[in-house]
């Protein structure tokens, strides 16, 4: 593969880089909505400012890889459009560029009574969003597609696939750079303001009015600026004047890998019905691009913003989490999963136990703790779960040349081009461009 030219810190940057429009954050939602607006506006000069040394380093490239097809999400809501859009356009793409990926598809697995009418429930939304070739099976078509599998009644999803987005975000980094746009890695964005009065016969002053300053002081002025921070959504509106919420909690997903000699137990995505009264998609086991297989996620509050480890902690993260009353009204509400999700995350038997409801033969000799994500979960003051997209601008000199994508939630990997779409749709509208 190419290689990605990252123009990282050093003699590079200069405040003589003037961009009419700066994308902050080299994730796959930022590189696809910057790629996006240079296809669309080629005689405009656009930037990426990433504060880590490569794209793709964060939710990115700590994900589960599964190309989701659109079945969970409330029929009509911008989620559940992008989502089966977001698929269809994935496919197509690695098609283009000759990414690998895997089409292995995917079984929601009843496997006690009470989840069948849920089943069916979600076949039905499924239809709505119309997610191809869904059909509901028993348990003898469960066995022919997963023989050590069990379950009473499953959701046959053939669409789902995986793919390695990591790759998918480089991708869309190349085609950016080619298309003439610069990104500049280990440019952390501290501030955001507006340039001192530009003297009459100063165009660019009036071209490029906001200046945007890293950590290490270096600066590079813009027309416009488009966010897509993740893990720090909530902070960059802070910084630049607009509203801190909805805020971000972070939210740890661990998972444990099957050793490689019991793989061949599974052979697609087995995925549990989810319970509508947790906020989490329920322990899952998923095959990878190289040919490994994950089992999980749980999901319990991450004490760091970009802490993969059990015990990673930030004082300033933790206290932004626990000072947050919005947290305590969704811990207090699910005080009964937390506790298990927070016992399950140190006990390798307990997350065994949910993996043997569908895979009986899988042990703890089986298993091996493996890699994690930290999801970036929007979270407004009530403590509900802010689940669909969220665009924001602020007001005033700075706040009205800003677009914040505050959220993009699950499944943002599998819609980011349908998500890109849609958000420079928004940022030529609020933009003028």
């Amino acid at each position: 593969a190419r290689d990605l030219i990252l123009i990282a810190k050093g003699s590079a940057v200069d405040s003589s880089f003037s961009f009419d429009v700066a994308v902050v954050g080299a994730g796959i939602v930022g590189l696809a909505a910057a790629r996006e607006l240079i296809q669309r506006h080629p005689s405009l000069a656009f930037a990426v400012l990433e504060k880590e040394q490569e794209p793709a380093h964060h939710q990115s490239g700590h994900n589960s890889g599964v190309i989701h097809s659109g079945i969970y999400y409330t029929p009509g809501s911008l989620k559940a459009k992008l989502c089966v859009q977001g698929a269809a356009l994935c496919y197509k793409y690695c098609d283009q560029k000759g990414i690998p990926y895997k089409q292995c598809g995917k079984l929601i697995v009843a496997v006690e009574h009470d989840e069948i009418p849920r089943l069916k429930a979600l076949y039905e939304r499924g239809l709505q969003n119309n997610v191809p070739g869904l059909k509901l099976i028993g348990p003898k078509e469960i066995q022919e597609k997963e023989p050590f599998c069990r379950g009473l009644m499953a959701l046959d999803s053939p669409y789902t696939g995986i793919v390695d987005y990591k790759q998918v975000a480089q991708s869309y980094a190349r085609d950016f750079q080619e298309a003439g746009g610069t990104i500049l890695t280990d440019f952390e964005v501290t501030n955001m303001e507006m340039a001192k009065e530009s003297s009459p016969e100063s165009e660019d002053g009036l071209k490029y009015p906001v200046i945007v300053r890293s950590k290490k002081g270096e600066e590079i002025s813009c027309g416009h600026i488009l966010t897509c921070a993740g893990l720090h959504s909530d902070r960059l509106s802070e910084i630049s004047g607009c509203s801190p919420e909805p805020r971000i909690v972070p939210f740890r997903g661990d998972y444990l890998v099957l050793k490689p000699e019991k793989s061949y137990l599974v052979k697609g995505n087995i995925y549990p019905v989810p319970n509508p009264r947790f906020p989490f998609l329920g322990f899952h086991f998923t095959p990878r691009m190289d040919g490994s297989i994950w089992l999980g996620p749980n999901a319990v509050l991450a004490f760091k913003r970009e802490g993969y480890k059990l015990l990673d902690f930030s004082p300033g993260d933790f206290l932004d989490a626990v000072t947050y009353s919005g947290l305590w009204k969704l811990v207090l509400r699910n005080v009964s999963y937390g506790l298990g999700e927070l016992y399950r995350a140190f006990s390798l038997s307990a997350q065994v136990r949910q993996l043997q409801k569908f895979i009986p033969e899988v042990t703890t000799n089986d298993v091996l703790r493996g890699p994690s994500g930290v999801r970036a979960q929007a979270l407004d003051s009530q403590g509900n779960l802010v689940d669909d997209f969220v665009f924001d601008g602020g007001t005033g000199d700075v706040g009205s040349r800003i677009l914040h994508v505050r959220n993009a939630p699950s499944p943002a990997a599998t819609s980011s081009l349908a998500i890109a779409a849609a958000i420079a749709a928004e940022a030529e509208r609020r933009f003028q461009l």
